[in-house]
This record gives structure tokens, C-alpha cells and sequence, in this order.
């Protein structure tokens, strides 16, 4: 037996992804099943058992992302379960499209919540013990060019709604801040911290949105799997000196 066929296969590593029974999170998990690694996925879809057959992932688990207690357990049950958890992607998001005027409580405090509080929540589920104790981990939050432009879509004069809404784009904006504040926590660990953020993304989250794109330097809906190329990077080895970063994946939308 030589060297090369004697030396040891590297183990797969460990992925959960919230968000990921459709568009962006589904595209992500397939990228990172591609990829090699073993992948579960959450979302409280019903669908996301289905979703998980469909493009062979480890397993799946049903939960609301709010529901604190209950997206913390899936955490550390996942991690319990293949005694290490390597990487986190947070991309479940909600966002109301209302106009300022019309913006209720409700609105805000689901999209606040959904984008930003499970966020947080799950990053600390992650890394405390899992992470932290294993002396390495990937931290990637889905975010949103909405959050450092206010808002995805042409801006209507009247006031009126359709592009993406307040409560979104602060959610998102807090998603890139927070981000920035766990990576100073957690470098000295081993751990990474990056964000992605998307411009306008021809998934089912923005069917039927009218977003400018043709101002963009790329004219053009951009695709999931553009996005989930960005987390695989960030993901990988190859991003091992890169955390609190914030990628766009948006065309050039920021600079139109």
C-alpha cells in the first residue's frame, strides 16, 4: 500500500442551514452537499422534509426560527448528534413589503426576529459549546444589500411599498453588525464570522418584486446558486484569514 493510498480521509464536515426548504438556503445546502459535506437542514416549512430527499441531504428538522428555545435545541441536537458542528449558515428571512405608512408592530417584530434575533440565537447555540470546543467553526449570516442601501427596489415618490420594507433592511443591516461583533468574539477560537448580501435574487422570496436591475453593472436577477458560491468560499479553507467580511452578491446594485 503506498503513502497516498495509506493516508487517512478527511472527515466531512458538519453543515446546518436554516432557510433551506426553497431558493437561496436550498441552493446553498445543495452547493455544500456538493461539496462533500453532510448537511441538515431547518426550516418550518413542512416542505423541507421533501427538499431534503430531493437533493440528498443528511436530514432535515421542522422548526420556526423564533421559537428560540426550540431553534437552539435543534442546534446543539445536531451537533450532539455527529459530535462536532464545522459550519452554520443563518438564511432564514421574512420580509414585508408594506410602506412606511402602513408598517404595523407585527410586521416589524416577525421580520425583526426572523432576520435578525434567530440569528443571533442560533450563532450562540453554535458556538457555545460546539464550536468554541472544538477549536474551529464557519459562521455565515445571509443578509441582505437591503441593509446597507435601505431597501431593494425603485423608491415610489408617493410613499407606497414594494421595495423590500424597513423592518427588513434594518433587520439585515443589524445582520451585518452583528456578524462584525461575533467575529471579534470568536477569532481567538478558531472560529470565522462573514455575511453574505444578496441584491436581487430570482428566488421565490422575490417573486414579483420590481427591482431595477436594468441600472445595475449587471444588468440582471442574479441566481441562488451565485449566492451559495459565496458561502461555499466562505465556507472553505481557502477563507481561513478572512472573518467579519460582508460579500455582496448583488451585480454591482450597491454602486447604482
Amino acid at each position: 500500500m503506498n503513502a497516498l493510498s495509506a493516508a487517512p480521509k478527511a472527515q466531512p464536515r458538519v453543515a446546518l442551514v436554516t432557510g433551506s426548504a426553497q431558493g437561496i438556503g436550498e441552493a446553498i445546502a445543495q452547493r455544500l452537499i456538493a461539496d462533500g459535506d453532510l448537511v441538515v437542514l431547518l426550516d418550518i416549512a413542512p416542505a423541507v422534509k421533501d427538499t431534503a430527499a430531493r437533493i440528498g441531504a443528511t436530514d432535515s428538522v421542522r422548526v420556526d426560527v423564533r421559537d428560540i428555545p426550540a431553534l437552539q435545541q435543534a442546534v446543539h441536537d445536531v451537533a450532539n448528534r455527529f459530535g462536532r458542528l464545522d459550519i452554520l449558515v443563518n438564511c432564514a428571512g421574512t420580509c414585508g413589503r408594506e410602506s412606511f405608512e402602513d408598517l404595523s408592530p407585527a410586521t416589524w417584530q416577525r421580520d425583526i426576529d426572523t432576520n435578525l434575533t434567530a440569528m443571533a440565537f442560533a450563532c450562540q447555540a453554535a458556538v457555545f459549546p460546539h464550536m468554541k470546543a472544538q477549536g474551529s467553526g464557519r459562521l455565515i449570516n445571509i443578509a441582505s444589500v437591503s441593509g446597507k442601501v435601505g431597501g431593494i427596489g425603485p423608491v415610489d415618490p408617493s410613499g407606497g411599498g414594494g421595495r423590500s420594507g424597513a423592518a427588513y433592511a434594518s433587520a439585515k443591516a443589524g445582520a451585518i453588525n452583528l456578524t462584525r461583533w461575533i467575529a471579534r468574539q470568536v477569532g481567538g477560537w478558531g472560529i470565522t464570522a462573514n455575511a453574505v448580501a444578496p441584491g436581487p435574487i430570482a428566488s421565490p422570496m422575490a417573486a414579483g418584486g420590481e427591482y431595477g436591475v436594468s441600472r445595475s453593472p449587471i444588468p440582471r436577477m442574479g441566481e441562488p446558486a451565485e449566492v451559495a458560491a459565496a458561502v461555499a468560499y466562505l465556507a472553505g479553507p481557502d477563507s481561513s484569514y478572512t472573518t467579519g467580511t460582508c460579500l455582496h452578491v448583488d451585480g454591482g446594485y450597491v454602486l447604482a
